[in-house]
């Protein structure tokens, strides 16, 4: 083992946080960091000192010291440049080179130096790998539970609907002197239509209540709100409920909307032998006072083939982009041929594609401070008034060839105010007094929904309200980069393919 032990200690040799990595007892780590400040010879610099067994490579930081304890036949120069790297690592988590907030960050600062040295040996890594490695930021996460609310909200509005569908035929069977009709699965056999009708708009009010306002006070009795998916389990089952109770009425609305949002983000359900992924990222920050201060966007398409024959293949790719994407091909990929006639081929038309894996066979980059390629603008005004601050917010869709599902607009509210005062809105919002968030979420934004507004009071000042973050996602890709075609290398015969393209969110702010 070469690294034994990293530790940041105070000038007296008092160990805020160490992280060893070969086995060692706290009383021999603390022995060997107290010996450490002993060592050092007064009025020489160097950057390490030595004993019969282990060698200290150090580096002071204001009051304290980042120390490596290594073994004595270490490599120095390697030592020197792990230890700049954990000396880098520090600031990236604490605001200050003090005692108490190294050891307010001490788990952050250990998993991040297991990602630097693993088994007494130096990893291959850099500053901004180890940041990626530690945050474990999932997209997928984001877009489940995206399509998820989606889901939620269609049952909503379904049962609201049936709500006063219902109310509705009892109305009209009291007119005409006849008895209302019954539905039975409620746990009686037959329940009148008034008592089903009163029971589906009681089940409407709890499932809104957390919209409107704060949470209310929690009821002797039992409850099932603190757990964990119960909410959506009942609205699914009422929903099951009435789609065997009432067929005309289920099929026609509640099943298709459902379906049809699943279907923006699932993968396709009949996956052919040869399936592409077309995946873009968009990462872009913008201005609050109007330019785009950068606009970084990542594409790439991905091959499956889960059958040997359809190994030696072409994908032929159509590209109507005219932003001026850097496209770039995988170095197996015959790039002379793409470049003449689109298409993408190996180099050997001999060898096939790789079976059962995802290979990403091209990629393209687009990155500028143009503004006419912002895809969505988001304009926010906040305007100091005697009570405090009326904010007016508005979008607009520049891309009208794209169709944006579950947006999402974040706007930051001042903490202690209370909740905002809504007055127009074109969709719906949620406030979070957690994380003093107010939601504007709209389900989809296209050509026939381009544009839309928010306005809402409360008390703040106008810096209050940014940054303005932004998600969604999307069925549609932003270059029009696109696989038309797929043809086998002998023959030229086409193969049947299947596609599923998604545009997401990286970062979307207006500073």
């Amino acid at each position: 083992m070469v690294l034994l032990a990293a530790a940041v200690c105070t000038k007296a040799g008092k160990a805020i946080v160490s992280r060893q990595f070969v086995e060692m007892t706290r009383t021999r780590i603390e022995g060997l960091l107290a010996a450490f400040p002993k060592l050092m010879n007064t009025g020489k610099q160097h950057t390490f000192v030595e004993t019969e067994s282990v060698r200290y490579v150090y580096q002071p930081m204001e009051k304290l010291y980042m120390v490596l304890i290594t073994t004595k036949n270490s490599n120095i120069l390697e030592d020197l440049e792990t230890l700049r790297l954990f000396s880098r690592v520090i600031p990236e988590y604490c605001r200050a080179l003090e005692e108490n907030e190294i050891s307010e960050h001490c788990f952050d600062l250990i998993f991040a130096f297991d990602e630097i040295v693993a088994l007494g040996y130096r990893e291959n890594v850099n500053l901004a790998q180890i940041r990626t490695f530690t945050e474990m930021d999932s997209h997928e996460e984001k877009v489940f539970r995206a399509v998820r609310e989606t889901q939620e909200r269609e049952a909503k509005a379904e049962m609201r609907r049936k709500a006063k569908e219902l109310q509705q035929a009892r109305r009209d069977a009291e007119r005409q002197g006849k008895k209302a009709p019954g539905f039975g699965g409620f746990g009686s056999s037959a329940v009148s239509g008034s008592s089903t009708a009163a029971m589906i708009t009681e089940t409407i009010i709890e499932t809104d209540k957390p919209k409107v306002a704060p949470a209310p006070a929690r009821p002797s009795g039992p409850s099932k709100a603190l757990k964990l998916g119960a909410k959506g389990k009942e609205v699914d089952n009422f929903v099951d409920k009435l789609k065997s109770e009432g067929e005309t009425i289920m099929s026609s609305s509640m099943g298709k909307r459902t379906s049809e949002a699943t279907k923006v983000h699932a993968p396709p359900v009949n996956m052919e032998s040869v399936h592409m992924k077309i995946e873009e990222k968009i990462t872009l920050t913008c201005g609050r006072d109007g330019g785009l201060q950068n606009m970084e966007l990542h594409g790439m398409i991905m091959l499956r083939i889960s059958d040997d024959k359809y190994g030696r293949i072409r994908l032929h790719v159509e590209n109507e982009d005219k932003k001026g994407v850097q496209l770039q091909t995988h170095p197996n990929v015959d790039k002379k041929l793409f470049t003449a006639e689109s298409l993408i081929g190996l180099k050997n038309p001999e060898k096939s594609f790789p079976v059962n894996s995802d290979v990403g066979v091209l990629k393209w980059r687009l990155q500028t401070t143009e503004e006419s390629f912002i895809p969505l603008t988001i304009n926010c005004w906040p305007s100091e008034s005697g009570n405090g601050c009326d904010v007016n917010i508005e979008y607009e869709l520049q891309e009208d060839n794209l169709e944006l599902n579950d947006v999402i607009i974040t706007i930051p509210l001042p903490s202690g105010v209370g909740a905002p005062v809504i007055g127009e809105i074109d969709g719906e919002y949620r406030h979070d007094s957690r994380r003093n968030t107010l939601e504007w979420c709209l389900p989809v934004i296209d050509a026939k929904n381009k544009s839309g507004s928010l306005e809402f009071s409360i008390a703040g000042q106008p810096n209050d309200f940014f940054p303005v973050q932004v998600s969604f996602v999307s069925k549609k890709n932003y270059c029009n980069i696109q696989v038309t075609k797929v043809t086998q290398v002998d023959g030229n015969s086409p193969v049947r393919f299947s596609t599923e393209t998604t545009f997401l969110v990286d970062k979307y702010e207006i500073l």
